[in-house]
């Protein structure tokens, strides 16, 4: 296994990310609420996976009295992109229009959405010239 594949998320941990990507640094009482709500998950799961998180790097554990507070290592930006070019390069051989139109033809994508695509694409022309 790869570097970079041992410290991409897995959809539980992807899970509790976005909770802390929400919330910002929480114990695991606090991570462990917000799963609940969610799917049922015992407190121990919930710590077990924070302790395997952060021995992956993908949160910071700080010390604060007798609780222990998780942050994640990365933005939620930084992480999705890493995941998209993981996505791409796997699924999609590298080709990003692969992607889109993968992407466009299989879901039922809002009106608003498409004029939203348009005017990134328009954009994003714009200044590559």
């Amino acid at each position: 296994m790869s570097d970079r594949e041992a410290r991409t998320p897995t959809p539980a941990e992807l899970r509790i990310l976005r909770i802390l990507w929400r919330l910002g640094p929480s114990t695991v009482h606090e991570v462990h609420a917000a799963l609940a709500t969610e799917k049922s998950v015992g407190y121990t799961t919930a710590l077990k996976m924070l302790q395997v998180m952060t021995e992956k790097e993908l949160v910071e554990r700080e010390t604060v009295g007798r609780a222990h507070r998780y942050r994640p290592v990365a933005a939620e930006e930084t992480t999705q992109r890493q995941l998209l070019r993981d996505l791409v390069d796997r699924a999609f051989g590298g080709s990003v229009d692969a992607l889109v139109l993968r992407a466009l033809s299989d879901v039922d994508v809002p009106q608003a959405d498409l004029e939203e695509i348009e005017r990134l694409l328009s954009r994003e022309r714009e200044r590559r010239s």
